[in-house]
């Protein structure tokens, strides 16, 4: 996906960050081009979670650089990061739906939160509307999540990442705990949002037939550094056993 010259819309530059005596990234690269879906892969541990922390602020690394559409996450003040965080969508791993509320009314959660956002779109019940109906779910608008399956809860947990109209989303184990045929789904509507939306998309799975289908480049998360990038075919092919070892069913 990356072209001749294109600026990244997500940039980590020799990431390092240490709890204690735990070197846990240590000198992490990655760039994230428009309209491509990047995968990161790494062992339990690893150090992707606190990848994806550091990208959205939640913690600080201990020295490198993030940048988001060119803007320097690390030295943003809290305001300015606020508002660069409405332009990343992020579809949680259980889901993380609101238990007390409907689905309208998780859906809402975040307009409500970012009012300034909504003089872009159109009214809010329409943007619901419009974002279940890209999941195929506008009939559960007025249900509780426990009346939802478990696929139902993350396809309407990726409509609330969609409804702000996100420039990247991030996408942690997106296929975790679903059936295999609930997990195609999942897999075939990220497709489809990728190719309807030109998301850039950051996905953190263990999931090989998720990988297979959904990759554009891969990144190998091992020892808190890039140990090996490229396509499927290259690295699931890799002569290296550490880098094969992470496409084995």
């Amino acid at each position: 996906m990356k072209k001749e010259n294109q600026t990244p819309v997500l940039e980590l530059k020799d990431i390092h960050k240490s709890f204690g005596e735990n070197h846990v990234l240590k000198g992490f690269n990655l760039q994230l081009f428009k309209g491509e879906n990047l995968v990161i892969m790494g062992k339990s541990g690893s150090g992707k979670s606190v990848m994806v922390k550091c990208i959205v602020g939640l913690i600080q690394p201990d020295s490198g650089s993030i940048t988001i559409n060119g803007h320097d996450i690390i030295t943003m003040g809290q305001r300015e990061l606020d508002f660069l965080r409405t332009q990343i969508g992020f579809l949680f791993q259980g889901s993380a739906l609101y238990d007390s509320m409907t689905v309208r009314e998780n859906l809402e959660f975040p307009l409500r939160r970012h009012k300034d956002k909504i003089e872009d779109f159109k009214s809010t019940e329409q943007s619901v509307q419009d974002a279940l109906k890209s999941v195929g779910l506008l009939h559960t608008i007025d249900l509780m999540p426990s009346e939802l399956s478990g696929g139902m809860q993350r396809r309407v947990a990726l409509a609330r990442a969609l409804i702000l109209k996100p420039k990247i989303i991030m996408y942690d184990e997106p296929t975790t705990g679903l059936d295999p045929i609930t997990a195609n789904e999942i897999i075939q509507l990220m497709r489809s949002i990728q190719k309807e939306y030109n998301t850039s998309s950051l996905i953190i799975t263990h999931d090989v037939d998720c990988v297979r289908v959904i990759s554009n480049r891969i990144i190998l998360l091992v020892d808190g550094i890039n140990y090996a990038e490229g396509t499927y075919d290259e690295l699931s092919n890799s002569s290296d056993p550490q880098t094969r070892a992470f496409f084995k069913n």
